[in-house]
Order: structure tokens, then sequence, then C-alpha cells
């Protein structure tokens, strides 16, 4: 086989930015898989040219201009940039392959703009690739493994790579481990719902952190695990295996059925120093938060005891809510969270709205056969610059009034200093006040509010959001240019729109064909 010359772009981001949240956190979430894609390339003599981009870099100078093939891993809100820049190498000649989230999540999207377009991958379907390496225009090839990989190159084996990235990080650095892939919660937005858990090789987990205490004096360690600790006492008996108590800072997402005070106090021994529990909604999914058939006030004081009692020995705990759900309706969801914080000061909040990400999820073929999903430019669907589903218990008007009022109840500076006082160490403290005040608090919190006011004064936004028009407002055009800088002239014509229905359609289809066989 020929070697190629390779390029792999892992997009953090969707644009060049240069916040105070992106300096200190981008490259911290920088992704697994393309560093494994990278290893799985070398290991079959290709050269590979590895980028993480975080925003702040210059990708046309990063990346040669004379590759063979390119790998882009991308979020769907990256999908504009991706999509510009396969189209950039492809008119160099280079061979273009996506992977990640959109492309499992918009794969009839994206094999208009890439060669190939991967769902699960493991390293076959990598060398399948490698070999063929093949222009398919003007519709791409999909491909993908029957499930996720059994096993995924550990850190010692992406060292070059997640070296080359966390050199870009300037406070702290954070190294990405996968302890397990799925997961048993059935969450019906969730992308890793109907994905079965599996467990990944412990005896390599344990080599790679005793292998992280010969190159940092304190390591940081952050599992992408969709959800950690489900066979708890085995990660634990690992860690205590492998390295001295206390000795590396770990990061998880944890559900809160599994953060007992005792497992807490055992991950404390073992340096827990953030854990992200999805509390999601006051009304549904009492199964991950452990509080039953609790609702209402009686989940918040449950949830809230519970919280307080993890911050009492990790200092850093986000709490993740999806707002919009169809079991909300009216002012009490969002006053309920607003109780909760004032409950539970050193809480840091993570909002997402409700948005249907195509393939992710079967509940979104229910909400397309209802008609209730916006055709957003993937640009915006990140969990926040747009909600793609319109809400079945509010309009348009009263959702934003209730997420402004709760956005700037969660970010005014007396919740900034509460969390403050209420939480002891340095580091997540600062992580606290740079969210809170960066992009992620006053900046949604500015976003928001011109929305509700273009719902108001902007009518081709109004009509868009209501579905009176599929016309795309020019103010969501104009955000896109400016984002992508230069490389929006390399973003195809027809790459802004996508059919937001296509999920049920090809559905449709297939039950006809079956019909007809």
């Amino acid at each position: 086989m020929k070697k190629l010359r390779i390029g792999i772009i892992d997009l953090v981001t969707k644009g060049p930015t240069n916040t105070m949240y992106a300096r200190l956190m981008h490259a911290n979430l920088a992704g697994i898989m393309s560093q494994a894609v990278a290893v799985w390339c070398e290991e079959q003599g290709h050269s590979v040219t590895f980028v993480c981009y975080t925003g702040r870099e210059d990708l046309m100078a990063e990346i040669p201009a004379d590759l063979d093939m390119v790998f882009i891993c991308a979020f769907t809100q990256a999908a504009q940039l991706s999509y510009a820049l396969s189209n950039m190498f492809r008119s160099r000649g280079a061979v273009t392959v996506l992977g990640g989230p959109h492309a499992r999540c918009y794969p009839e999207d994206a094999v208009f703009h890439f060669d190939y377009v991967l769902g699960f991958t493991d390293k076959k379907i990598i060398e399948t690739v490698l070999q063929e390496n093949a222009q398919h225009r003007p519709v791409g090839r999909q491909l993908a493994a029957a499930q996720q990989p059994t096993h995924v190159p550990g850190v010692r084996a992406r060292w070059k790579f997640i070296e080359s990235t966390l050199k870009k990080s300037p406070v702290f650095k954070i190294v990405g481990m996968l302890g397990s892939l799925g997961c048993p919660y059935t969450c019906s937005f969730c992308i890793d719902a109907v994905v079965p858990y599996q467990p990944l090789d412990f005896d390599e987990m344990k080599g790679d952190l005793q292998f992280l205490l010969t190159k940092f004096k304190r390591p940081h360690v952050g599992w992408h695990d969709p959800n950690f600790g489900i066979r708890f006492d085995d990660y634990m008996t690992m860690i205590e295996d492998a390295v001295p108590p206390d000795s590396i800072d770990f990061v998880s997402e944890s559900s809160l059925s599994l953060l007992s005070e005792e497992h807490v106090k055992r991950m404390k021994r073992n340096g827990f120093k953030a854990v992200l529990p999805g509390i999601e909604s006051w009304y549904d999914l009492g199964n991950k938060s452990k509080t039953g058939k609790s609702q209402g006030m009686e989940k918040v004081k449950r949830v809230s005891d519970q919280v307080n009692m993890i911050l009492q020995h990790i200092p850093y705990v986000q709490t993740n809510f999806v707002l919009g759900l169809d079991c909300d309706e009216g002012p009490e969801p969002f006053e309920l969270t607003a109780k909760f914080l004032d409950m539970t000061p050193g809480a840091f909040p993570a909002y997402s709205l409700l948005s249907a990400f195509g393939r992710a999820a079967e509940l979104n073929l229910e909400y397309q056969k209802a008609n209730r999903v916006l055709p957003f430019p993937f640009h915006f669907l990140n969990n926040n610059h747009a909600m793609n589903v319109r809400p079945k218990g509010y309009q348009w008007p009263e959702f934003y009034d209730n997420l402004i009022k709760l956005s700037t109840h969660s970010f005014s500076w007396p919740r900034i200093l509460a969390r403050f006082q209420a939480t002891h160490a340095a580091i997540p403290r600062l992580l606290n006040f740079v969210r809170a005040v960066s992009s992620e608090g006053f900046g949604r919190i500015r976003y928001y509010k011109e929305i509700r006011q273009r719902l108001d004064d902007d009518r081709a936004l109004r009509s868009y959001f209501e579905q009176e028009s599929t016309d795309l407002p020019d103010f969501y055009i104009q955000r896109i240019k400016r984002d992508l800088g230069p490389l929006w002239s390399w973003l195809p014509n027809n790459a802004i729109h996508h059919d937001a229905y296509v999920y049920l359609k090809s559905q449709a289809l297939s039950v006809g064909m079956i019909a007809r066989a």
C-alpha cells in the first residue's frame, strides 16, 4: 500500500475564538477517537499531521497543502466548518473523511461533502478507508462497524498527539481517558442510550495511569465515559492498584444514582476533584438521579441534599439540566432550578436546550412525526444557540423569558460570589468564575436577550421560529459568515441548509421497501 500523507483535524470548536474560556479549556476538550485514528494510521505506515483546533490556530497554515487524505472529527456545531475544510482539501486533490458525532447523527447530509462518512469506527474501518483511498463524489460512502470498538489505543499509544495538544493549554492540562463505551441508562434524548455498555481493558488503564505519573508531577485526567463508574468497585480497585492514593486529579461524568456518600468518599481518597452529574429534569428521569417517583420541589430538596454532600468531599460539581422537555410547562421548572441553586450554592449549572440531533435518538422520530423540528443550520446546534425542537409547553417568547430569567439569576454577581465562597479550591474557583463571566455565562445571556428581542422585532426570524417560513433569517447567515472567517469562501452554496426530516423519511422508505418485498 502506498504511503499516504494524512491530516487529522479534531474540531473542538466551530470557528475562531479567543475568549477566556477557550484559552483556558478548549485544548482540554480534545477528543480521544481522533487521536486513536492517528495511531491506527501510523501503524499502517502512513505519515500523519495532527491538529486539535481550539479556535486559536490558523488552520490554513498548520495543515499541509499537499495531503492525500484528511480525517475530520466534528460535533454537529462544527459541521459547517468541516464542510468548508473538506471542500478546500478536495479542491487540492485530497480524499476527505468525516467521523465523530455529526457523522453519526447526520450521515445523509454529510455524504454530499465528504468522500467517506463513518459511523461506529474501529481499526478495521480505518484500514478499509486507507486501503481503498478513493474519491466518492458527488455522494460519499458510508461505513460503520457493527458496534463500538472493543479496544481504543490508550494514553501511552496516543501520547505524541496528547502532548502536542496540551502544549496549547496555559494553566492546567487534562488528559482524556476512556474506561467504557455506551451507557445502561435510556435517556430518550441521548445518543448513547441505545449503545450497549461495555468496559474497556482495565489493565491498559492501569498502565496508562502509571505512565502519566512519569510525565506530570500531578496529572489531571478527564474520564470521557458517557457515565463513569458503572462498575464502580472495579474502577476504584484499578485506580488504587495503579497509583498512590490522591496522586492524580480525576474528572468524570457520573449519574447521581452512583454517587452515594460511601462512593464519594472513596472517590475523594482516590483524587477525584470534579464530577458532572445529570439532573436533566425535576419531573422525569428519576432513575438516573436515584429519586424514583419524586418530582418538583421534593426532588429539588433530595438532589440538593445529595449535591451538597458531594461538595463536602469533591470541590467541583457541575449539574446538568435539559430545558424545554415535554414534561415541562410554565415558569415552575425554571423557578425550581433557581431554588436549587440557592439551596446548593457550590454547584455550577450547565443548561442545554432541548435539541434533536438527527439520528442521535429514536425520540427524534417522534418530534419529526409531530412536525416540531426546525431546520436551524448545524452551526447553531450546540445545545445553546438554537433549540431546534418547538417546545410543547411554551410559546417561544414565554420560553425565552423564562430562560433569560434563570440564566440571569444563575450568573448574577450574588450567585457568582456565593459559588466562590462555597468552593474551597483554587482551580475550581477560577473555572467557575471564568465560565460565568465568559461566553458560557454572560455571553449566552446577551445572546438569549438578542433572540428574545428579535422574536418581537424581526418578523423573518419569528416566522422561522413559528415554522411559517423556511427562509433562513439573515441574522443566522451573518453569524456563520463571521464565525468561519476566511473559510466562509470555501463553504459550498448548499451547505448551510439541511433536511431536518431526513431521518423520518429514511424510516418511511425502509418500511416501504420491506412492505414491497
